[in-house]
């Protein structure tokens, strides 16, 4: 599968895109595509860069075609994520061919453009009624042994609208210069755009004649596209973009992977650039055992104690993995740090019968001494019995504030 990765923004792939990395055993992606695409890809695919311009060996076209066929051929689902669209400057022809000699049946999942993309990510329209009603995509780095004539300048000069050049870093000297050697006015509005759509986006007013002279100035490094005509003179100087309030805050997400995003994704859409990097891993149990016990003493409980959403998850899904089902929970009563949690147990149809208005655990606890002062335990003469449900690691302030006010705690390790 052939798969648009879009310019930079994980929003910008398709649904189409994500199903398919969704179900892939191996995903090929190169440096235009986000990295956090990665993660609509099962844990166990494989994930193979194919390097970084000026960082490491980058792959060449033929060892592309080489590791499709031959992942492919183990019978394994392969993605090939192309930044962009797999049609427009991204060698779809060459792969398309190494696929078809090989007898490999294939798919092509559209993206979204570079080009079209960063104009609406900066509010720059690249046609305009009495300004530009046609557009151009134009390479700026040609193949060195091309057989067919190289660019036709000429035309480009006279083109009735605006031109787009992709990949024209290096040879921004080359292009301009030819361009205006043409005819075209070396007065004509430009626009260079740079990483577009990613939270570090370049942008740069300036003129067909000064571009080269700005890109060497500012010392700017692919990806970067230049937009030439009437239209970039419309390019604003603030957009809804760069406008948003966390936009140029770099923050650490430190959550577990299977939970991140709920954090990641408000504040990405706020403007922040979020780099994911968990500090701890959400897992079961060494060992079950503690858990069965306790599963099987339900009815010996007055109160079962949640400090977690997650230990709400792994304790209810162990009780319905032993065979057993709600009705196990009997007269005990539920208590939660939060509406997380409460939120959780929801998902079972179970209700909280105690939640402290501050989600904190000694706001819980005081909660629970004072519900528990009103009650005696399930046995006359008995203190009230709690069962603790937590994770492996974690403050002692819950358990030692209960066993304080005399109610007996058991705790057992869920996750």
């Amino acid at each position: 599968m052939l798969v648009g990765a879009g310019p930079g923004d994980p929003g910008l792939i398709t649904w189409r895109g994500v199903e398919c990395l969704a179900s892939a055993d191996a995903v090929l992606y190169d440096s235009l595509a986000n990295p956090r695409l990665l993660d609509h890809a099962p844990p166990a695919a494989i994930r193979i860069s194919l390097g970084r311009h000026g960082k490491d060996h980058v792959w060449t076209q033929d060892e592309i075609n080489q590791r499709l066929i031959e992942l492919a051929r183990q019978g394994l689902r392969v993605v090939r994520l192309k930044g962009g669209d797999p049609a427009v400057f991204a060698h779809l022809s060459e792969e398309l061919a190494s696929l078809r000699a090989a007898g490999i049946r294939y798919e092509i999942v559209p993206g979204v453009t570079a080009a079209l993309a960063g104009v609406c990510y900066c509010e720059l329209p690249i046609t305009q009624r009495g300004a530009a009603s046609a557009v151009a995509f134009v390479t700026g780095h040609e193949q060195a042994d091309k057989i067919d004539p190289s660019l036709d300048f000429a035309s480009l000069a006279a083109f009735p609208g605006t031109l787009v050049v992709y990949m024209g870093v290096t040879t921004a000297p080359v292009w301009t210069a030819a361009l205006v050697a043409a005819g075209k006015p070396p007065s004509t509005p430009a626009a260079i755009l740079r990483r577009c759509t990613w939270p570090d986006q370049q942008l740069i007013s300036c003129t067909l004649g000064t571009a080269a002279s700005v890109i060497a100035e500012s010392r700017l490094r692919p990806p970067v596209l230049v937009v030439i005509g009437e239209v970039a003179a419309l390019l604003p100087s603030s957009n809804w973009f760069n406008s948003r309030p966390l936009y140029g805050q770099r923050i650490l997400v430190t959550r577990p992977a299977h939970q991140n995003q709920a954090l990641v994704r408000p504040l990405t859409e706020l403007g922040a650039e979020c780099w994911v990097q968990p500090a701890i891993g959400i897992l079961p149990p060494a060992d079950w055992r503690p858990v069965d016990e306790a599963l099987r003493r339900l009815n010996n409980f007055d109160w079962i104690v949640f400090s977690s959403a997650n230990g709400v998850r792994y304790f209810l899904d162990r009780l319905l993995q032993t065979g057993a089902d709600l009705r196990r929970i009997g007269s005990a009563r539920l208590a939660v740090i939060g509406p997380g949690t409460a939120a959780e147990l929801a998902r079972y149809h179970l209700r909280a019968d105690l939640q402290p208005d501050e989600f904190r655990a000694e706001a819980l606890a005081l909660a629970l001494r004072s519900e528990s002062s009103r009650s005696a335990g399930s046995e006359p003469g008995q203190p009230v019995q709690a069962l603790l449900v937590r994770a492996s690691r974690g403050r002692e302030v819950l358990s030692e504030q209960l066993q304080s006010a005399g109610i007996h705690v058991h705790q057992i390790v869920a996750y």
